[in-house]
């Protein structure tokens, strides 16, 4: 009985041990994830429209050399300018790098210069990094041969599923009462802030890429080519950004046409590397 009685202590004493080992390693690994220090690289990821000309099928009305709409653009880059990003990545073509940066540094000296054709780089971006002194300013874009007309070209020709398309044209977004929204009605602000919801940045996706999966004729695939299309170049902006070198010190603010950010979300949403900051924490 007395064997007995001592070898229930012995076993008391060891797996208390155990238990405050395991405590404290535990207490360790709460410790180490409640860090400051994060440990993947942090990310604005922030979508807008284009506030000078583009080709794309869907515009803004935005009169970029208004000077009213010039100081609500910088105001938006004065909220923006709260995350203090160390690297700002726009939607321009790699190789055309050296004359961003050129025309960045020449902002920097003298904000009040003239743009013959402003865009929201120069209007917001320009901006973001002169007010945070960041040095560096990418562009990432991948043009490809995108066939944005192809639904109005299988008009009477689509074999699949026009009833699908002709109810989302008629209901592309709504707010959650349910009323269609005019974006060239609300304020450069609301804009934004209704642009860089995950209900839009859905549509965004849909309207320029899945929703062409419903378009094709008997035994081919036209809008689902198109739509891989769409994917496979917003893939490769996304490779162009793995081919920046970057620090887990670095604050990376990426500014994009919305239907872009939608894509970069889903991809930074699993990425071993990047970590998204929420957008409305800045735009207030």
């Amino acid at each position: 009985m007395k064997k007995i009685t001592l070898l229930f202590i012995v076993l008391m004493i060891c797996s208390c041990s155990q238990e405050k080992t395991v405590a404290y390693k535990n207490k360790a690994i709460v410790k180490k994830n409640n860090s400051n220090k994060p440990n993947k690289i942090q990310v604005l990821n922030f979508g807008t429209f284009h506030m000078g000309y583009t080709p794309d099928s869907t515009t803004t009305e935005f009169n970029e050399h208004d000077k009213k709409n010039q100081e609500k653009a910088r105001d938006i880059a004065r909220m923006l300018a709260e995350f203090k990003p160390t690297v700002i990545i726009v939607e321009e073509n790699p190789e055309y790098n050296e004359q961003l940066q050129d025309a960045y540094q020449k902002y920097i000296k003298t904000p009040e210069m003239f743009f013959n054709k402003p865009t929201e780089v120069e209007l917001v971006a320009f901006e973001l990094g002169r007010l945070c002194k960041t040095k560096r300013i990418y562009g990432i874009n991948n043009k490809m041969e995108y066939k944005y007309w192809i639904a109005g070209y299988m008009v009477g020709k689509n074999t699949i599923d026009s009833t699908t398309i002709n109810k989302f044209e008629d209901n592309k977004f709504h707010d959650a009462s349910g009323i269609k929204i005019d974006e060239n009605k609300l304020s450069l602000l609301d804009k934004l802030i209704l642009m860089n919801t995950d209900k839009y940045l859905d549509n965004s996706i849909t309207n320029n890429a899945d929703i062409l999966t419903h378009f094709g004729t008997k035994g081919n695939f036209e809008g689902a080519d198109e739509a891989a299309i769409y994917y496979q170049r917003n893939l490769r902006m996304y490779s162009n950004l793995n081919r920046i070198t970057l620090s887990k010190d670095d604050r990376v603010f990426i500014m994009m046409g919305a239907s872009h950010t939608a894509f970069f979300r889903d991809f930074i949403s699993r990425s071993p590397k990047y970590e998204m900051v929420n957008t409305f924490d800045y735009l207030k």
